[in-house]
Order: C-alpha cells, then structure tokens, then sequence
C-alpha cells in the first residue's frame, strides 16, 4: 500500500495540464486550456483544463476531476496505478506500507490482466538480455536490425524461449493465476496441458496512451512455411487490435508538440525511425487503418502523414486509408518512400538530416498525390481520366468542412484542368448520395412506432448557474426572482437546488477571502426606542455564510450539497490558508465530480465561444460581499416565500371560520419580502 507522504508529494508535484498534456493536444484557451474530449467522439472541443484550480472537465460526457481521476478514468487504472504512474513521471519515490487481505481483495479481473501482461513484458524483455538462448537468437536479430540497447530498452523488446511453457510455468510459480494467462492470451489450454502462445519469437510489447500493456506482436524467425509470421494477441478485455496503434506510448508527446503524426505499418518502421530521432510515428500494427485508431490520433494532433512502402500493395494501402481519415474531419499528406524501399530500410541507411529532408520535401496533399500516383495509369486514355477525377472528388467528399472541401474542389480543378463548376456539381450529388444512404439506413435501424398515452407534465430541476447567463440560464419565457430560481407555468424548477449549490460554488471560490459584511441588529437609544442598526464587521465569507444559515436555523436540503457544505466547513476551520489543492488531494471521491462540476461552470464561455456568436454572458463583476450577501438574502427569501404560499393553501375557504390568523402572519411575511426586496435593491415575486 502506497504511503500517505507518497500520495501528498504526487498531489503537490503534479500538474493537471502536464499529465492530461500526455493525451490530449491542449490549446491555450486564456489562463485554461481546451481540447478534444478523449472520452467521446468530437471535432468541436469541449474539454477544459483549469491549471489554476488543478481540475478538468469533460462538457460532453460530463466527466471531471484532478490528475489521479483523469488517468482512472481514461486509461482504466485504480487509484493506486495512477498515483504510481504519476510518481514515476515526476521521478518521486515511492514509499510502501503493508497491503492488507481486503485491499489485495479488490484488485479486478481486468487489473489482474493488466498485471500478467506487464510481467510478461519484463519476462520477455529479461530473456532476451540474459539468457543464452535470448542473446543468440532474439538479441542477434534486433542487432541486425540496427537497434541499440537504449532502443531495445525504450520499446522493452524481448524474446519467448522455444520452450512450449517457459512463460507459463515461470509466471504460475511467481504466483499469477492460470485463467488470467489464458483471458490474455499468452497461454493457449488444452485439455492435457497448456502451452505458450508466442513460443521461440521475439517479441514487441504493444502498449496505450498510458504506457500499459494490453497484449503482444510476435515475430518468428525459422523458415516455418506452417507458421505465421507475426502473430498477435486476440482479443480481449483489455486489448482491442483496431483501437489500438503500436508505439502511441512513446510517439505522444512528440505528436502533440510537432502537431503531426507520421503513420507506418510495421513495428520496425516505429522503432526504426525512432531510433533516428524521429518520434511521433506509431503503426496501425498491420491491420486496417480503423475510426477508432484514427481517433487515438486526433486526440493529439489534426495532422497526419501517412508513409508507405515504395511498392504496389504499399500504394493500396494508402490509398484506402485516405478517405477514412478525411471522414474523421483531419488533414492527410502522403510521402512514398522510393521502389524496394520501406519505412524501416529507408530510415536505417538514412542520416537524421536528410531523413527529414526527405519526409518534408516528398508528403503531398492527398490531392496532389492522387493526382501524381494514378495520373500515370490514366495518361491519354479519357476515360481512366474521368474515373481518377471522379475517385478524387470522392475524396473531398468525404471531408466534414464545407470551406475545405471548397478549397480542394479548386485545387483539383486546377491540376486536372477542368471545370470548377463541373466538379462542384459531382460533389452535391455524391454528398446527397452519402445523406440518402444515411436517412435509409437510419430508417431501417429506428423501431416501429409505439403508442403512448399522453403524460401529465413532468417536474423538472433545474442545475444551478445564473439565470441572464446563456450559458446556464432558462430558455426564453421564464421569470425568476433574484439571481436563480424560476418557474414556468407547465414546468417547476427546483429553485432552492440552484440557491444551495451557488453557496456550495461561494465556499469553493472565496471561502477563505476576508470581507467586510453588514451586520444588522437592533439597539435601545437613550429614550428606549429599538430601532434596526446596520454596521460594517469583518468576516470571512465561510464564517459569514455558516453563521447566517445557523442564525436562520438552515439546514441544505439537498443531501449532496448539505454534505460538502459540511465537508468545506471542517476544512476551513482546521486549515487556516485553504488551498483548493490541498482541498481537492482530501476529497472523497462521492463529492469530487459535483465540486469539479461546480468550478469549472464558467469555463463553458471559454468552450462554447459565446462572445464569438455575438451572445455576452453577464460577467461576475459584482463584489464578492455583494455576491455573498444576495446569495443570502435570495436564499432567505425563498424559504419565507415558501411559507406564505403554504400558509395560503392552508386557508380555510368557509367563510364562517376565522383566518385572522393566518392572514396577518402572511401580511407579515410579506412585509419581510418586501425588506429583501430593498437589501437585494429589485422586486422579488413570492413563490407560487
């Protein structure tokens, strides 16, 4: 179990936009940063960075939180994994204590996978090292390929004895259950006994974004005509071969920082071209290029160059790949490497400079390299002519941006040397074509119609957030009171949710700011007449708004809320600088997505563009003794406007029966209305 001192020194260290950097391409957006979301399909960016509060959010799944939480949930790793990954990344020692029955109890099937798969790494990588049979067949192969020892190193490259169970029976004995050999794929049962799969190959470790391995690619290298030869993992619960690309580990942050991704094949042309100094490549691991694949990239750049060998399978390979990575709204180059030349070769007889000369000067637009590559098979012959132009337009047609695909309907008109107007028309009705097939198969796949009866209206809530801000108000028709809380005649909005969690956002940003607050009391003058005094004290904003709810005898009615409310309020008294650091490291899990929820709302201006669109959301550019006290007295008004409506329902409607009563402490109440209604300087509208 991973010591306390550990975990506070990875919370401080760690910073949310390095760690989050990794995975996703981050653009300064102000003090924050923005990208596409890695939980969801986009091209819009919704996902925000704050490194000033330490906390992301995810607008389109509504996912947030810190550092640890972010690796938990998009790379599956447990709590301890991530405080682990994090440590090694900002080279923190870790330090141990005793991990008891029950916590060893918790690790899951999944993890337990993870784990196998990570020994076998280092079981494959030390074989190679130092066993004799390693050094002479794995460690002669890689030298031959070129590879140093630190390459060898970088991607652990190892190598699986010719033994039929070396593996298994060394990870049986270090204590890794069978059926967790077999879920990974790297022990094959049989009913007498199981054997190794990747027995006498040598072996490249295929890992995720994260750095954690999910399965294996093994090569062999006798003459075996019956034999594969390169072999993969299958499918599993943690290894997906077309959501994955070999050597994504150790290209992202080389992607992100250049904003391009060179695309190969084979797992020599990554390490390959790595070990020339160029990183940000990864390979489709000689399957298909997938959406899914390309998505992993569009994470950390928009920009792709895809390089193929010099031969006529190497061309159809890129050519397929084109379309899908159009479709995904990303930029394609090609770069073809000269016949009888691959990825690998080219770069191992290639200086570093030259290299990169070469990729610079020979990536084409994908329009240009259409044209170059399949005007030689058309050459004179009109007709072949017209069917490249139409594949070409095709291409265009796939892309999602209309400005785009108008500036590549020029350009090919340009070098084809054909109408603008006539390719225009061919690119409406293969568009309309793809929206037909669209609608028919959308149709297909909906339900047959179901009756309903009708419903009455349904009670909704509303979120919180400012009613004049676009970004969190009502829509159009609602009336509200105060700064939150509205209603609309066919739909109740929970206005006392918005009020409790605009105390809870209170706490989290002002907290611990010292303000002074007025204080109102009544006092005797000289002759005895009470009269009400108003003066200027100083509070901090915690102190003012729990002393204001305990004088008033209130208590959060939203469970969620009334539990951080009492969270927030221990934290200030035992701490007396807060840090929200410090105060997001201790948080519970149970209240770290509302809190995230709840600081990062006014990123969504930064993530939507309002100003851009002409809409301006109305700025905080209130005091914060102001925003407290409103808050406040909105809050008061609320509960005492609850009270008169109920003490009206409770009217007795025969006129023989007295509601003196009543009526004079609704008369009173409502005076108390008209009070908050001076202290907020508007009208308020009673609770209906």
């Amino acid at each position: 179990m991973i010591s306390q001192s550990t975990i506070d020194a990875v919370f401080e260290t760690a910073r949310v936009e390095e760690v989050i950097g990794d995975f996703v391409n981050l653009k300064r957006a102000g003090s924050n940063f923005k990208g596409l979301s890695p939980f969801s399909d986009e091209r819009s960016p919704s996902f925000m960075v704050s490194p000033a509060k330490g906390i992301w959010k995810d607008f389109s799944t509504g996912k947030g939180g810190n550092s640890v939480k972010f690796l938990m949930e998009h790379s599956q790793f447990t709590y301890p994994e991530a405080i682990r990954y994090l440590a090694r990344k900002y080279n923190i020692e870790i330090e141990e204590t005793e991990q008891t029955d029950a916590e060893k109890a918790m690790t899951d099937v999944r993890e337990s996978m993870y784990l196998v798969s990570e020994f076998a790494k280092d079981y494959f990588h030390k074989t190679l090292l130092n066993s004799e049979e390693g050094k002479a067949i794995g460690l002669s192969y890689f030298k031959e390929r070129g590879f140093t020892n630190e390459t060898i190193k970088k991607f652990s490259l190892g190598y699986s004895p010719e033994t039929w169970d070396a593996l298994t029976k060394e990870a049986l004995g270090k204590g890794y259950k069978l059926e967790f050999l077999e879920s990974t794929g790297l022990t094959i049962p049989r009913e007498d006994r199981s054997f190794d799969r990747f027995k006498g190959r040598v072996m490249f470790p295929i890992e995720s974004m994260s750095g954690r391995v999910l399965g294996f690619g093994g090569r062999i290298l006798t003459n075996d005509k019956k034999a594969a030869k390169y072999l993969n993992s299958p499918e599993s619960d943690i290894y997906h071969k077309s959501k994955v690309l070999y050597g994504i580990f150790q290209a992202k942050q080389s992607i992100a920082k250049l904003n391009n991704c060179y695309l190969v094949e084979g797992y020599t042309d990554v390490i390959q071209f790595n070990q020339s100094g160029i990183e940000n490549v990864v390979a489709s691991s000689g399957t298909a290029l997938t959406p899914d694949q390309i998505r992993l990239i569009n994470r950390l750049t928009r920009n792709i160059t895809v390089l193929f060998d010099g031969d006529a399978a190497g061309l159809r390979a890129a050519i397929r790949g084109i379309d899908l990575i159009l479709e995904e709204g990303m930029n394609v180059r090609v770069c073809a490497f000269p016949d009888g030349e691959d990825p690998d070769s080219f770069a191992r007889k290639t200086p570093h400079d030259e290299l990169v000369a070469y990729l610079e000067n020979n990536s084409k637009d994908f329009i240009q390299f259409k044209a170059s590559i399949l005007m030689n098979e058309a050459k004179n012959d009109p007709i072949k002519k017209a069917d490249l132009i139409r594949d070409m337009v095709a291409s265009i047609s796939k892309i999602p941006d209309r400005i785009q695909r108008e500036v590549y309907v020029q350009e090919c008109a340009r070098i084809m040397d054909i109408s603008e107007q006539v390719l225009v028309s061919t690119l409406a009705q293969l568009i309309q074509k793809d929206i037909a097939e669209a609608n028919k198969k959308q149709k297909q796949e909906q339900k047959p119609f179901e009756v309903h009866r009708n419903q009455p209206p349904q009670t909704g809530t509303f979120s919180g957030g400012d009613p004049e801000d676009p970004r969190t108000g009502p829509p159009e028709g609602y009336d509200y009171p105060g700064d939150m809380g509205y209603e609309e005649p066919s739909q109740k909005v929970d206005i006392l949710y918005g009020f409790e969690r605009k105390v809870i956002e209170l706490l989290l940003l002002y907290g611990s700011v010292e303000e002074d607050f007025e204080d109102v009391f009544l006092k005797a003058d000289e002759e005895g007449n009470v009269k009400e005094v108003s003066e200027k004290r100083k509070y901090k904003v915690f102190e003012k708004i729990y002393l204001s709810l305990q004088e008033d005898e209130i208590e959060l009615s939203n469970q969620l809320f009334q539990d951080i409310f009492k969270n927030l309020i221990n934290f200030f008294n035992q701490n007396e600088v807060f840090s929200l650091d410090k105060y997001l490291m201790h948080l519970q899990p149970e209240f770290a997505q509302e809190v995230t929820n709840i600081l990062m709302e006014d990123e969504k201006v930064v993530i939507h563009d309002w100003e851009g669109q002409n809409i301006f959301p109305k700025h905080k550019n209130v005091t914060i003794e102001q925003n407290v006290s409103d808050t406040i007295f909105s809050l008061r008004w609320f509960l005492v406007s609850k009270i008169i409506h109920d003490l009206k329902n409770s009217l007795i409607t025969d006129p023989q029966d007295d509601n003196s009563e009543v009526l004079s402490m609704v008369v009173d109440y409502s005076k108390l209305l008209n009070n908050f209604s001076k202290k907020l300087g508007r009208v308020v509208v009673p609770y209906h």
